[in-house]
């Protein structure tokens, strides 16, 4: 299974402080910051009304020990606490509603711009990340945040603010009481520090290892067919087993950190409230403080009690959502080398014309002194020819065709189409002008239609409608009007609803669809029978007649389709010809060509369904599975 870098992503020696985190945050909070602003002023309100109502039982209570008090007193004291009562709730409403829309627009915003980076960011990336650790970043990360900004954020403010002014007004009933309540202040500030460097480390490590975990749950349900055809149930639940165990034990150790400290916030104040309840009764029984002020003071100290312990469970709250950014802010500081130049080329005659010259590329992790994985390719494709690069495996023929789009970036040499150097295109323009078709096939979770107009572009004059069934027929993918709802059907996640060479023939469809004037082929066709893949074959050469193709052969019948084929070995070209040329010249490709996969037999042909693939039932929806 793929894991976090040994949960380590990103985790520098150097880490930004708790100020430089969310001071990245300013430019987000400023178009909503008056409605912040607002909340906050409600919240702090709400706490102020809280202090009140222990000073009007403070006179209720002097009023009453005086023998002072009427019953109309007393009703009037009930009813001034009740007022306030329902003053505290209101704002406690409107704090809620200030601030609850603009933080989650900050969510989506935030969410969109990382999926968006997450778009432009090389393969390269994707290929050392886990799927689980970029999903639990945009979701889960994210979504802490938001209850931060709506509720942590302004309640650590207006509790810090609460217990000063509690302060103030427990030092004005007694100054003694004050200084032995706010002595319990030192112990829980010395064990902050240390709770901070503690909690922010488990956090840390305790949203690393969810990451995993959620890359772990994708790759099972992925390859579910993989584990069950392997009878590996067993193991991959061990595996899983193991990890939520590894979680388990990091979110104990969060817990008891947080609830040690939480037990320090509350246990002092209570002692010192104690001591403060002794020497209290004292001072009320020599008459240097009133039975009121005494009511007040604890009356006080039982509104700070709700905000003290409030500040240590902020505290945390604020220490994971800070992790929560610097995962969220690992991947967006991630640079985008591959990118549009700022003035971008366009080609005076685009023709489909490519030339590989002196091209090099080591993938980034390549050991020193490894050989490149491309090491000084030159190589034409003219326009509307058909070129096959054959190899044996690990020659590095996928890698190759990768370079062209800009999937990867070459190391060195240059990927000219048309007479520009790729890096020169705008990114959008380019792979528009070259469309791909991998052997492992993607498909999303969208009709047929979607799926294979994904980056359609109609020829003048043509609707979207015929360039459907033109791209459905090349790809010889006439089975889809066989399906529940025929091009409408929505096929399983990643088309796992579908057999290998339906998947195969709708990838060709949606590289077809595009009308790309450079068609890269990743032996797309390798699923198919060799009828099939005739008859594909022969639709493409009519119908992109002026669109050159670069395709991987694993096939014979593909290579011998071909008008040229290119000899790839330890990541160089060898040698370059007609099929019938390098069968009289190359011993290297007649080795080559004995050794590709051999086509059916007669009878195999003649026995064969050309949508033998699967069978088109109600099976092949997602959420219509007979």
């Amino acid at each position: 299974m793929v894991q976090h870098q040994q949960s380590g992503h990103g985790t520098s020696a150097h880490q930004p402080t708790l100020l430089q985190t969310y001071g990245r945050l300013i430019p987000h909070l400023k178009p909503i910051l008056p409605r912040l602003i607002l909340g906050l002023l409600a919240a702090m309100g709400a706490g102020i009304v809280a202090l009140t109502i222990p000073q009007v039982l403070r006179v209720l209570v002097n009023t009453i020990v005086a023998d002072e008090g009427t019953a109309r007193a007393v009703w009037m004291g009930v009813g001034v606490v009740a007022l306030l009562g329902l003053a505290e709730a209101g704002l406690i409403l409107a704090r809620r509603i200030f601030v609850i829309s603009p933080t989650a627009g900050i969510e989506t915003g935030l969410r969109v711009n990382l999926f968006r980076h997450l778009q432009s960011l090389q393969v390269a990336f994707h290929d050392r990340w886990g799927s689980g650790q970029l999903l639990s970043r945009s979701m889960g990360d994210l979504s802490l945040l938001r209850r931060w900004l709506a509720f942590g954020s302004i309640m650590l403010v207006v509790s810090s603010v609460t217990v000063l002014v509690g302060l103030v007004f427990m030092f004005a009933s007694s100054w003694l009481l004050g200084l032995i309540y706010l002595a319990g202040a030192i112990p829980i500030t010395i064990n902050a520090f240390r709770f901070r460097s503690v909690f922010h480390a488990a956090s840390r490590l305790s949203q690393d290892r969810a990451g995993d975990l959620a890359t772990t749950v994708e790759e099972s349900i992925h390859g579910i067919r993989v584990i069950k055809a392997f009878g590996r149930g067993r193991e991959a639940l061990d595996g899983f087993r193991e990890q939520a165990q590894k979680l388990r034990e990091t979110e104990i150790s969060k817990a008891r950190s947080l609830a040690g400290f939480l037990m320090l916030v509350v246990a002092v104040p209570e002692i010192t409230l104690g001591l403060g309840l002794t020497v209290g009764l004292g001072l009320t029984a020599t008459d240097r403080l009133t039975v009121g002020e005494l009511v007040a003071f604890f009356a006080t100290a039982a509104v700070l009690a709700v905000h003290v312990e409030g500040i240590g469970m902020l505290l945390g709250m604020t220490l994971t959502t800070k992790t929560a950014l610097d995962r969220h802010y690992e991947v967006i500081d991630t640079p985008v080398t591959i990118a549009s130049p700022a003035d971008p080329e366009q080609p005076t005659d685009p023709r489909g014309h490519l030339e590989l010259r002196g091209v090099r590329f080591s993938y980034p992790d390549t050991p020193p002194g490894t050989r490149p994985v491309i090491d000084g390719v030159d190589l034409e494709v003219v326009p509307g020819e058909t070129m096959a690069l054959v190899g044996a495996t690990g020659s590095g023929k996928s890698t190759l065709l990768a370079l062209v789009p800009r999937l990867y970036e070459a190391t060195e040499g240059a990927v000219v189409l048309d007479g520009v150097d790729v890096r020169r295109y705008d990114v959008e323009a380019l792979r528009t002008a070259v469309a791909v078709a991998f052997e492992d096939t993607i498909l999303f979770s969208l009709s047929v239609r979607e799926n294979v107009l994904l980056g359609a572009r109609p020829r003048p004059g043509q609707s979207r409608d015929e360039l459907l069934a033109e791209a459905l027929d090349v790809a010889q993918a006439q089975f889809v009007h066989d399906l529940p709802d025929g091009v409408e059907t929505v096929i399983g996640e990643e088309g796992l609803s579908l057999s290998g060479g339906q998947r195969q023939r709708l990838s060709l469809a949606r590289a077809i669809a595009a009308n790309p004037r450079l068609l890269v082929l990743d032996d797309p066709l390798s699923a198919l029978d060799v009828r099939t893949e005739e008859a594909v074959t022969a639709r493409l050469r009519r119908v992109l007649h002026g669109t050159s193709t670069l395709i991987v052969a694993h096939r014979p019948s593909t290579v011998m389709l071909a008008d040229r084929v290119a000899v790839l070995r330890h990541g160089r070209i060898e040698d370059v010809g007609t099929h019938a040329e390098l069968l009289a010249r190359s011993e290297h490709y007649r080795h080559i060509i004995t050794s590709l996969d051999e086509p059916p037999t007669v009878e195999d042909v003649l026995s064969h369904d050309p949508d033998d693939d699967a069978p088109a039932s109600a099976s092949t929806t997602k959420g219509g599975r007979a």
